[in-house]
């Protein structure tokens, strides 16, 4: 896959601009599938905060579901372990875009494997995933306990499918400074990243770039 992770989605011309580059063709020409699921895990969202996203209603789907997409679907992970995945699979390969929607990154995790997502993720080459907040967090190694909101999460582990962390937010909320990142990154036993709402990690065959219009910091293991 080709990565674009983020804090606030895609919220400036540079991170428009490489959003583009990654999917070789313009945004409206582009047929993307919303992934609301981990709002779910979070006590912060609800069923208004999630039609928000998937209906580009929200001001802030204007960085991600509300770009001007060719179509736009939805793909409920609770949902697939209910249905034939010969049913769903197409859908996701068909996608040029998976917009994946922050909220509880260990509650994605959890059914981003139930759903089997997680395992078709190595076979989607061409497939973009853009991350906000948990959406992109997921595809770290450890997001740190400060991040785990969902009761019946193990740990902090998720997907591993990046070798870096991610600090999302950075200087957004009280809780977010630069010195909590830093204690954050002390802990965390990875190289991470701390990136404001301005900020972007993009990954293509292993090659990773910040884009950026704010603030942002690499902290190494």
């Amino acid at each position: 896959m080709k990565l674009m992770l983020t804090s606030g989605g895609v919220t400036n011309p540079s991170i428009h601009s490489a959003l583009v580059q990654l999917l070789g063709k313009p945004i409206s020409e582009s047929h993307a599938l919303c992934v609301p699921t981990a709002q779910w895990g979070n006590p912060m969202s609800s069923p208004a905060s999630v039609r928000g996203f998937v209906a580009a209603a929200d001001p802030r789907s204007r960085h991600s579901s509300g770009l001007g997409w060719a179509s736009l679907g939805l793909l409920e992970l609770t949902a697939l372990p209910t249905i034939d995945a010969q049913r769903w699979v197409p859908w996701v390969r068909e996608a040029d875009v998976l917009l994946v929607n922050g909220g509880d990154a260990t509650y994605l995790c959890h059914w981003m494997r139930e759903s089997g997502l997680a395992d078709l993720l190595p076979s989607l080459h061409d497939t973009v995933w853009v991350g906000v907040s948990a959406g992109s967090m997921v595809l770290t190694p450890r997001i740190g306990t400060d991040f785990v909101e969902w009761p019946a999460a193990p740990d902090d582990r998720t997907l591993g499918v990046v070798d870096f962390s991610i600090f999302p937010h950075l200087e957004v909320f009280p809780t977010n400074t630069m010195a909590d990142a830093e204690r954050w990154a002390a802990d965390i036993g990875v190289p991470s990243y701390a990136i404001d709402d301005q900020t972007a990690v993009t990954v293509v065959d292993g090659s990773v770039e910040v884009v950026s219009e704010g603030q942002w910091t690499k902290f190494e293991a």
